[in-house]
């Protein structure tokens, strides 16, 4: 009976009604189910979020999503990671490095935090146009140690207006060749595919979204993907930068994974 009340309430979420509580399902239901199903069973979905800046959404919520995840850098601060597990963090993406000499300064702090709590983690190179591919894609590769448990690396590409060193941007042609170099590096070394993180005026201006074989984390903070990206496919939906969570002083990026706590789990090699 408890599987078909869940499966009611997804399909309620899905056609964009209210935000449900938090909820875990009990442990002795999980012991009579297959392993894979007993994970995602345990497995925290559907966490309430603050956000200090909230958008007024239309059609399929955020929250209409099971799992979600949040990025951080040095911008955070020191960040206790047990709190933010237990707050319904299914993920964490965390920067590693900048250009082909920048390193962040919280990134083996992150790392390690993340990992003693036990909540699965990624980390994320922001690219420099004033650098060649290769030698940003060396420069992670020196920082972030192979480690078979961590989720794909990201490349985040996007315009940085703030940029007082480089104000370069190349044609859609030579980001998506340098993209592709980068992204070849890493899989090689890592054994998986990055994944890549872009933003709607970015996806716009350089059509990086005609990637092959390469899976989006897209930013969209005032509509669903589907309508800002053309229905572009997408892994995770960045929908907010201005999320509350315990564990985190201040604002923080919130995140969702596209599919059920079934399909995270493999794609994150849980099961």
């Amino acid at each position: 009976m408890r599987g078909l009340v869940l499966g009611v309430l997804a399909l309620a979420l899905a056609a964009g009604c209210g935000r449900p509580p938090d909820r875990t399902v009990n442990a002795p239901e999980v012991t009579r189910l297959e392993p894979a199903n007993a994970r995602a069973a345990s497995l925290r979905t559907y966490p309430w979020f603050g956000d200090s800046d909230p958008f007024e959404w239309e059609g399929r919520k955020p929250w209409s999503y099971p799992v979600h995840g949040i990025d951080v850098s040095r911008y955070q601060g020191e960040v206790d990671w047990r709190q933010v597990r237990r707050a319904g963090v299914a993920f964490a993406y965390i920067k590693a490095t900048e250009g082909g000499d920048h390193t962040d300064p919280r990134f083996r702090e992150n790392w390690q935090g993340a990992r003693s709590a036990g909540l699965p983690r990624g980390a994320y190179h922001y690219y420099y146009f004033c650098r060649p591919a290769a030698e940003q894609a060396r420069w992670f590769i020196k920082h972030v140690p192979r480690d078979a448990n961590a989720l794909p690396p990201v490349l985040d590409m996007e315009w940085n207006h703030r940029s007082r060193t480089c104000k370069l941007r190349p044609d859609g042609a030579t980001v998506r060749a340098e993209a592709r170099k980068f992204l070849n590096i890493l899989e090689r070394h890592y054994g998986k595919r990055p994944v890549i993180y872009t933003t709607v005026d970015f996806y716009r201006d350089t059509g990086i979204g005609q990637l092959s074989g390469t899976e989006f984390w897209l930013r969209s903070v005032a509509g669903h993907p589907r309508e800002v990206y053309s229905g572009k496919a997408w892994s995770f939906w960045q929908y907010t930068g201005t999320g509350q969570v315990p564990g985190v002083e201040g604002d923080v990026d919130l995140n969702t994974f596209r599919g059920s706590p079934e399909s995270w789990l493999r794609w994150s090699g849980q099961i």
